[in-house]
């Protein structure tokens, strides 16, 4: 009768222990099916980025297009790497202390925060770049107040050509307003209730392509004390360099200025949270179309160059700058109101006759930072 017993839980016991290790099976080949669905997901991103090459778009939609799809599989990497070193981490408590594994009331208290300024309008965004390192710190941005209460639109202005124009060799029957670092400077008219109106209405920004000693001193020109009100004052050094040379000006190198830099605040001291500024608020002001082919359609204008006209009324009341950014800043989004209302200068597309000459410059560009950030061989 015992023998009988003890053979009955013998089978028990057996039946007890394949059971358990057919658990542990099926979760084994679960976690394998999550695993490959992520590399799926990861070929999939690559399939985008590879096809933007395909569609026929023009070039500066390719290198928007494709800058999405690096930020996407560079956020994918880093999130299989947190992954593998939480997993490493979280397998070593349960080793020692499984009892003690979560989070205690002080890691509660860090990992739970109100709305930021970069919440606003870029949820998803949020979500794809959460960093569970950067969550003690989330609460500081809550006490930083926003750059404006009423949320204004951002204008970055140019200087020369737009608020004044800056020459070397005058004409002689003209005299300039000032001379400034060897260059004679002539104030558009109205520049000054312009620059009031300006800041009055938008939240404001110089981007010039000199160099910053000399455009600190034609803002102290052009500005006085009024420039205290710039959100930032940029110069060369934040432009977007090239290998080649302005058409017609063969000694004058091309540049870019690319929006993205205000938007993703390459710039630490820029007094807003990234994200805050993006194409729906921001408009470029330029006379030199070339400038803004790195950035979204319809999110730049180029009035026609101000040539020393002491006539020229385009920043007074009434004239067609000032009536165009009188209209803007009720505007609800910029892309959209751009679009429906053209000013100046034709932007630069595929269309233009110059198109074969910026679609190779633009090319360049891409292939630079397509290496720079996919660590390609040069």
């Amino acid at each position: 009768m015992e023998a009988d017993l003890i053979k009955e839980n013998d089978r028990k016991r057996s039946l007890h222990e394949n059971h358990g290790f057919s658990t542990n099976s099926d979760s084994f080949s679960i976690a394998n099916i999550e695993m490959q669905g992520s590399f799926v997901e990861l070929n999939e991103s690559q399939a985008s980025f590879v096809g933007t090459f395909e569609t026929g778009k023009d070039a500066a939609q390719i290198f928007s297009e494709t800058r999405s799809a690096i930020t996407k599989k560079s956020k994918f990497r880093k999130r299989m790497e947190q992954l593998d070193s939480s997993d490493c981490s979280d397998q070593s408590q349960i080793d020692k202390h499984p009892e003690e594994v979560g989070l205690t009331n002080t890691d509660q208290t860090n990992t739970v925060s109100g709305p930021t300024l970069s919440d606003e309008g870029n949820s998803e965004e949020k979500i794809d770049s959460f960093d569970a390192n950067e969550t003690s710190d989330v609460s500081l941005a809550i006490v930083k107040p926003p750059v404006s209460q009423s949320r204004k639109k951002l204008l970055v202005l140019d200087l020369n050509g737009l608020l004044a124009d800056i020459v070397y060799n005058p004409p002689i029957d003209y005299t300039p307003d000032a001379l400034v670092a060897g260059r004679a400077i002539f104030k558009r008219p109205y520049c000054d209730e312009f620059l009031k109106f300006c800041c009055e209405r938008f939240e404001v920004g110089i981007w010039s392509s000199r160099n910053r000693k000399n455009v600190e001193r034609f803002i102290d020109f052009l500005m006085g004390d009024m420039k205290q009100k710039l959100l930032f004052c940029w110069d060369s050094s934040y432009c977007t360099t090239t290998q080649f040379n302005t058409l017609g000006h063969k000694y004058k190198p091309l540049v870019f200025k690319d929006l993205r830099k205000l938007w993703e605040k390459h710039d630490p001291d820029l007094p807003w949270e990234k994200g805050y500024y993006n194409e729906s608020n921001t408009l470029l002001i330029d006379d030199s179309p070339y400038k803004a082919l790195l950035n979204p359609p319809h999110t730049a204008i180029f009035p026609h160059s101000f040539k020393f006209d002491m006539k020229d009324n385009s920043l007074g009341d009434g004239g067609d700058l000032k009536v165009y950014l009188e209209r803007l800043a009720s505007a609800d989004n910029v892309q959209n109101f751009v679009e429906q209302n053209p000013l100046g200068q034709i932007a630069i597309t595929e269309r233009s006759q110059d198109w074969g000459f910026y679609s190779q410059v633009i090319d360049t560009c891409l292939q630079s930072e397509l290496q720079n950030d996919v660590g390609l061989p040069t």
